[in-house]
């Protein structure tokens, strides 16, 4: 585990957290007036969550959260940003949407919930979380720690297969990494400013230029990586699916926007999977 670079992460993501925010609007307006911020795509998986407890790892600034609270579920989220936590926290306050929020290197989290004992009925993890880990049998292991007897964990990602390519389509990444960390001097971007309308649906100008002065470390997991390590923690694999399709991201130059902000390959481009969804369970 590679805790060194977790925390070099927490500086760059405290940075980008506020460049993120400052194209949002009122968001806590949004709220009140019953915004979310969830995909159909994580609602199918989740299905009826109401009255089940929900633990939401690598939360972000906590709109997902909050969305998931908004459906019933007694909702706790976790992020190893300072600036995302502080943030989450107050929109709680203002949306009048009650949430509990921690700010933890998500392994720390793992080992002293473990100690307190507390059990979660759907841990649930999303869009662009996974590549900030740097040991995934330590992550499934602990998302089944804290899993109630039946508990389910729903994930949905962006998929690594899409990762292979910077922004001009061109295969320069490699999908089996090994676990080594790929380290950007330019830190974690500004993906919000870059989606717009995709990410923001009340999108401002905020923050523009934004210059990330820390660096971020990133780890490229397979698909087989991912699917081995969830097995090998105990859990049992329900649903697997793959999207030819990212929701709301445009990661690359040329995407053309379908139905729901769903983000597609140019016409010029042949399909390939740019998400995956998954539950299963203990």
């Amino acid at each position: 585990m590679r805790k060194e670079l977790h925390e070099a992460n927490r500086l760059s993501w405290n940075e980008a957290t506020r460049a993120h925010n400052s194209h949002k609007g009122d968001q806590a307006k949004f709220f009140r007036e019953g915004g979310s911020t969830l995909f159909a795509e994580e609602k199918e998986l989740l299905g009826t969550i109401a009255g089940l407890s929900l633990v939401h790892l690598q939360c972000n600034a906590g709109q997902d959260t909050l969305s998931l609270a908004r459906l019933g579920a007694t909702v706790t989220g976790i992020d190893i940003s300072d600036e995302a936590i502080a943030f989450a926290q107050q929109l709680s306050a203002q949306s009048g949407i009650p949430a509990t929020f921690y700010r933890a290197d998500l392994f720390d989290w793992f080992e002293s919930n473990l100690q307190q004992g507390r059990r979660f009925d759907v841990v649930f993890s999303s869009y662009g979380a996974i590549c900030w880990l740097s040991n995934l049998n330590l992550w499934a292991k602990g998302i089944a720690s804290v899993l109630s007897p039946q508990g389910r964990l729903v994930m949905v990602e962006f998929h690594p297969v899409a990762m292979i390519f910077d922004e001009d389509w061109n295969h320069v990444f490699p999908y089996f990494a090994n676990g080594q960390p790929m380290s950007w001097d330019d830190g974690v971007g500004d993906y919000v400013a870059e989606s717009e309308l995709g990410l923001a649906p009340d999108y401002q100008d905020g923050i523009e230029q934004f210059q990330n002065p820390y660096p971020s470390h990133e780890f490229q997991w397979s698909i087989g990586d991912i699917l081995t390590a969830l097995l090998e923690a105990g859990l049992t694999l329900k649903v697997f699916k793959e999207y030819p399709y990212s929701n709301g991201w445009k990661p690359f130059k040329q995407m053309q926007e379908g139905s729901n902000r769903q983000m597609f390959p140019p016409p010029d481009k042949p399909n390939l999977p740019l998400m995956y969804g998954l539950v299963a369970q203990k």
